[in-house]
């Protein structure tokens, strides 16, 4: 089925809206090429779904890290040249990496399924699928493919595909996390049923402007409405540091997104160490 956009995106920046006219025309082709029923059978070759909400809640380390792998990005080209996703995640998980987030989105991005494929079979930790998700076939591809947890993004989707989104993810067993970028998007959010992971993104899709006190004014008016309802929140883009995880933290986070910075490091298992220690 596929779902007819009611969010007006004009507001967003050009690059995302381009996105979203490109994952619409991979949707379409999609489905003329499989039936959702052939893809819910793909499903019965996927491995086992693994708890991505408890491994961020049991990680030693607070904030948890969700360690970010992305070949590039429409804003700053190629990140690293000798891109190699499992040595990557391998890196990652020995450095402390609680769980995983592998962007997918092929055309902006250079990533794939196949690259999160690869990750799952080499890499024991959680992986969260990072893809613009409008239509439930692109669930099913995740889970197939062995995602644990599904991004789904507020700005670009209704409250009725959110609604529907949820209800797959959840049925499937995996997690989902839904990425804010405004108190008035958090409300939305709140709204709805069974909610369990929150992320709020520091950085603007108006102006793609970064700024990690979004974290902390969001949270400083709904921290207890989200602590009530026993939501874990995650804050992604603009983080660095081990001092600007401490901010977060201190805001009410309970976990972080963060890729770019340290992909581009050569030793990437000795940076996220740094990052969630402080210590060289």
């Amino acid at each position: 089925m596929l779902y007819p956009s009611a969010i007006n995106t004009n507001r967003l920046q050009p690059i995302i809206r381009e996105i979203v006219w490109q994952k619409k025309q991979e949707v379409a082709q999609l489905h003329q090429q499989m039936s959702l029923a052939s893809l819910q059978r793909q499903l019965t070759a996927a491995p086992t779904v693994r708890d991505f909400l408890t491994a961020l809640q049991q990680n030693p380390y607070q904030p948890s890290l969700i360690a970010e792998i992305q070949k590039a990005s429409p804003n700053h080209g190629m990140i690293r040249a000798d891109f190699d996703p499992v040595a990557i995640a391998k890196a990652y998980e020995r450095g402390g990496a609680a769980c995983l987030s592998v962007v997918t989105d092929t055309s902006f991005f250079h990533g794939s399924f196949e690259i999160l494929r690869a990750i799952r079979q080499r890499v024991p930790l959680p992986i969260l699928c990072k893809e613009f998700i409008i239509d439930p076939c692109q669930i099913y591809l995740a889970r197939a493919a062995g995602a644990d947890a599904v991004l789904l993004i507020a700005a670009i989707l209704t409250d009725r595909e959110l609604k529907d989104f949820l209800r797959i993810i959840h049925f499937l067993g995996m997690n989902a996390l839904i990425a804010v970028h405004s108190l008035a998007e958090l409300d939305r959010i709140l709204k709805l049923d069974d909610i369990r992971l929150i992320e709020i993104n520091n950085q603007s899709l108006q102006d793609f402007t970064t700024d990690i006190s979004t974290t902390q004014n969001l949270l400083a008016a709904r921290r207890s409405h989200l602590q009530n309802l026993g939501i874990t929140v995650v804050s992604e883009s603009g983080l660095y540091t081990h001092t600007d995880l401490s901010l977060v933290t201190e805001a009410g986070a309970n976990a972080v997104i963060v890729g770019e910075s340290l992909i581009k490091e050569q030793d990437i298992e000795l940076a996220v160490r740094h990052l969630l220690t402080g210590n060289k």
